[in-house]
């Protein structure tokens, strides 16, 4: 009788495993007769029967995420459009989150990747406002720049066109809604640092939601102005985080301010928690708005803060939670079937290393820093959902913006 050695299993599993791999393209007869051309003696047709019988039993314990969402399919354009950035989050932030949870991220869920090229118009490393500038109207602008061109001449969003076509729009975030990411998809102004001038250009939009800090740039500013009373006459209700979302109440019809912060919302660490919960909040709240579909921008704004820090504890924590609202927005779109999931960075910062030394747990990753600002660095574009096949390769990031405008079918806007 044939006896086999540990390695001769192993070879034999490796082989057998091949075969059950091949069956998926040549069916169980093919599978079955290349089988039968090993049995030559009862022992080995014993140990083959076993060895079949291992994997059968591990491919029917193969989790269903594995086989469903990655055979999803979808038809025809999105109706609507979920475009998350992480600010600063480059693969080596995505891969300190995964290796700090388990191995395991929601980002993963996403069945299509990219990368894309940074630079803007006036540097090789951008800054947030040219970076979101890029993605949010096609154009490559100078650091600094908010919704304008090289030549300060205002640009228009997808934020803006959506709207002009009669969807909804919203954005969630965790810094100041007048911070640079946000404010390019709703202001035009020639300098990121004009808050109060970002802020007043809200009044100038159709946004129907928008959630995050800076209250202060609103209602206690240098010139006097309360904008609180323009908001309201365009149709806002104003809350605060005083008033937690599930206690609004949001007469139909009106649009919502909702402020977290008179300034800097906190970090995670320090008790921050709405953004999962906010963006779940804010989808259904926009779906309700138009039967023409939405847009709607998600930044996870403190990933750059740690990187500028040069905090892995903090780039991690912010990572996390970002990731949860990912999964909150890939569980509304595996059901809707016609949202469009696109998630990205503006840039990487911190130029983060993750060295020798490191274990796949939280708190035991070893790490180093090039900059406190930010690279140069490629960043990924995940997808899911219908189009998000355009969305693999490489390419600069202004081409994100008329991938997203063909999605939704705004090109004549």
């Amino acid at each position: 009788m044939t006896s086999f050695s540990g390695s001769e299993w192993m070879d034999l599993f490796c082989f057998l495993q091949k075969k059950m791999n091949k069956k998926q393209q040549n069916g169980f007869p093919g599978f079955f007769w290349e089988i039968g051309q090993l049995i030559e003696e009862p022992d080995c047709f014993m140990k083959i029967t076993r060895v079949l019988f291992i994997l059968a039993f591990l491919s029917a314990c193969r989790p269903v995420a594995e086989t469903t969402e990655s055979s999803a399919k979808f038809h025809g354009k999105a109706r609507n459009i979920i475009f998350m950035v992480g600010d600063g989050m480059g693969i080596a932030q995505v891969t300190a989150g995964m290796y700090s949870n388990f191995n395991k991220l929601n980002i993963e869920r996403c069945t299509y990747v990219g990368l894309s090229k940074t630079h803007s118009a006036s540097d090789l490393i951008t800054d947030s406002a040219a970076g979101a500038t890029a993605f949010a109207s096609g154009k490559k602008t100078y650091n600094g720049a908010v919704g304008v061109g090289p030549d300060s001449i205002p640009v228009p969003t997808i934020l803006e066109l959506a709207s002009r076509a009669g969807l909804a729009t919203g954005m969630v975030v965790t810094s100041e809604i007048t911070h640079a990411t946000p404010a390019c998809f709703i202001a035009h102004q020639p300098s990121r640092n004009m808050y109060e001038e970002i802020a007043a250009d809200f009044l100038k939009t159709d946004i129907d939601l928008f959630i995050g800090g800076g209250q202060n740039y609103f209602e206690k500013r240098r010139d006097g102005n309360n904008l609180f009373y323009g908001l309201r006459e365009k149709g806002y209700i104003i809350y605060n985080q005083t008033t937690p979302l599930d206690d609004l109440r949001i007469p139909p019809g009106k649009k919502l301010a909702y402020f977290t912060a008179a300034d800097k919302p906190l970090p995670k660490s320090q008790g921050r928690d709405y953004l999962p919960e906010a963006t779940k909040f804010s989808i259904d709240f926009l779906q309700k708005r138009s039967e023409k579909g939405f847009f709607m921008m998600v930044e996870g704004s403190q990933i750059d803060w740690g990187g500028h820090a040069n905090n892995t504890d903090y780039t991690v924590e912010e990572m996390l939670d970002f990731d949860e609202a990912i999964g909150k927005v890939l569980d509304f779109a595996e059901k809707d079937r016609h949202t469009l999931v696109v998630i990205t960075a503006d840039h990487e910062t911190g130029g983060l290393g993750i060295n020798a030394g490191s274990a796949m747990r939280k708190g035991r990753l070893k790490t180093g820093y090039t900059t406190t600002g930010h690279t140069a660095e490629m960043v990924p574009v995940f997808a899911f959902g219908p189009g998000a096949e355009a969305f693999s390769g490489i390419y600069e990031n202004t081409e994100i913006f008329y991938k997203m405008v063909k999605s939704l079918g705004l090109n004549d806007l």
